[in-house]
């Protein structure tokens, strides 16, 4: 691959001597070049990508996950369900050869080796729910395939096959080097046609596609199209960026929009499913939220950064080791939380039962906790869904609280009662809306429950308007409240008048 690097041009003598400026500035040039330091570097396109790809497409496989067909006779399939198959068939025989075949139930995908014994690694999806899993090898050759373990929430499979010879494998890069212009080449099985090289360039980090809790997609415009699923995304270095996953198309093909799982990740997932046939998480115990410019102001930060807490599980890692409702995780292990979303993937790769620090700002100081890390358990919660609050009834007496424009009432048993809320809850009920104030524009609604102001707890309409002064007065422009809505809490900054 070519380079360009800057060169320098040689100052030819002349008849006025140089200015000493001038004279300084080229003795510091000559000692860059000295000492082979380049001034600026960058990859040019490449003039071909033929001896990479020659290079590297043996260690890519095709997946074939075959699931029994069922008792009836079913209609013909192409891979991944797609509707091209008279396509196909056309495209083959038009050229005087004969289409490949498809067993009946499959699903095709693409993987990589990573070991000369045989690991393989592919997306879950790829793989899940099949009966018999195959491999594909460039030369033709099909092998049968133990699933060694697989994990939903990051798409990952590992697979094994037995080979008599040694198989080609291809290492992990580091996808934290990766940058945003660099190219990068993809391999796989597209609408079944296996051995298939994309080009293209990284076009976006860490992107939240909102497909689990450790999106952190690589973004491409490498063409990936169904079928590519499970396979590779190199460097120019011939290493592994990435595990091509997933791919934005309104039409269901390539329009140069392609993710890709992080190989920094992908590591770390396989190690745990070839090393134990699972992925163990560590567990922190909190639910967290974004802290947005506004939440920032009312917490008194001096930057948007970090996972602000609004529920602490008491008997959770998080409440034994000091942390509290409304502290801010700034730094967790000793890295930074940079936003909220980091922070899950920061503690599910973290050892069980390792002690960490966590710091945190707690009204206006930074803290740090010990914490000994918990392992994740699945679990499946059941939530009602949200309901129109009724209005209350009765003679229950409210305070207009106009700078943030809602009306508020003391919690008493009738409120208790038309709200669920138990009676070891404490906090002011909020009993209308004023649709022009600041409280509606964050979505506040008539029947949450509000239990703090600037994290200073509130029983009465009265200490949310005294907090509220006390935060004009010092020139601040926002309060923040902590909310409980049908029992899910949450932090919302609420802009004060002017």
């Amino acid at each position: 691959m070519n380079s360009v690097k800057t060169t320098h041009a040689r100052v030819l003598a002349q008849s006025k001597p140089a200015p000493k400026s001038m004279l300084v500035f080229g003795l510091f040039l000559s000692v860059l070049m000295a000492l082979n330091i380049n001034l600026a570097q960058a990859r040019s396109a490449p003039e071909s990508f033929a001896d990479l790809a020659e290079e590297l497409l043996p260690s890519v496989v095709n997946i074939i996950a075959l699931q029994e067909a069922p008792d009836e006779e079913p209609q013909a399939q192409v891979p991944q369900g797609e509707n091209f198959e008279e396509f196909f068939r056309d495209f083959f025989e038009r050229r005087g050869q004969r289409p490949p075949e498809q067993r009946r139930g499959n699903a095709q995908g693409s993987g990589f080796i990573i070991d000369s014994d045989g690991f393989i690694v592919t997306n879950h999806h790829v793989i899940d729910g099949a009966d018999a899993v195959s491999v594909r090898m460039q030369d033709g050759t099909e092998l049968e395939a133990e699933v060694i373990g697989s994990d939903e929430r990051t798409d990952l499979a590992l697979l094994k096959v037995k080979s008599s010879a040694s198989l080609p494998a291809v290492e992990f890069g580091d996808s934290d080097d990766a940058r945003i212009g660099d190219w990068v080449i993809a391999i796989g099985n597209p609408f079944g046609l296996g051995g298939s090289v994309s080009a293209g360039i990284i076009s976006a980090r860490a992107r939240d596609i909102r497909s689990g809790p450790y999106d952190d997609f690589i973004q491409t415009d490498a063409a990936i199209n169904r079928g590519n699923s499970g396979g590779p995304l190199f460097n120019m270095e011939g290493e592994v960026v990435g595990v091509n996953t997933a791919i934005f198309s309104p039409s269901g093909g390539s329009v140069g929009i392609g993710f890709s799982i992080p190989s920094n990740l992908v590591e770390n997932i396989v190690a745990q499913l070839r090393e134990n046939g699972e992925v163990r998480r560590g567990w922190l115990g909190v639910r967290i939220q974004t802290v947005t410019e506004e939440l920032a102001e009312g917490l008194r930060l001096d930057e948007a950064a970090g996972a602000l807490v609004s529920e602490v599980n008491p008997n959770g890692p998080a409440g034994k080791g000091g942390i509290q409702q409304g502290d801010v995780i700034l730094k967790f292990d000793g890295r930074r939380v940079p936003e909220m979303r980091k922070l899950p993937r920061m503690v599910a790769e973290t050892a069980i039962g390792k002690e960490v620090k966590v710091e945190v700002w707690r009204k206006g100081k930074s803290k740090t906790l010990t914490v000994v890390l918990g392992e994740l358990e699945d679990e499946v919660a059941a939530a009602a869904a949200p309901q129109e609050p009724e209005p209350p009834k009765g003679n229950t007496p409210t305070e207009v609280i106009g700078e943030i424009g809602i009306s508020l009432a003391t919690l008493n048993n009738e409120l208790r009662e038309r709200y669920s809320f138990s009676q070891d809850q404490e906090g002011v009920v909020v009993t209308s809306i004023d649709p022009a104030g600041t409280a509606a524009e964050k979505n506040i609604q008539e029947g949450d429950l509000i239990i703090e102001v600037d994290q200073e707890k509130v029983s009465a309409p009265g200490d949310v308007e005294d907090l509220i002064a006390k935060a004009k007065d010092a020139g601040y422009r926002v309060v923040t409240l902590l909310v409980n809505r049908q029992g899910q809490h949450t932090w919302v900054a609420v802009k004060l008048k002017d």
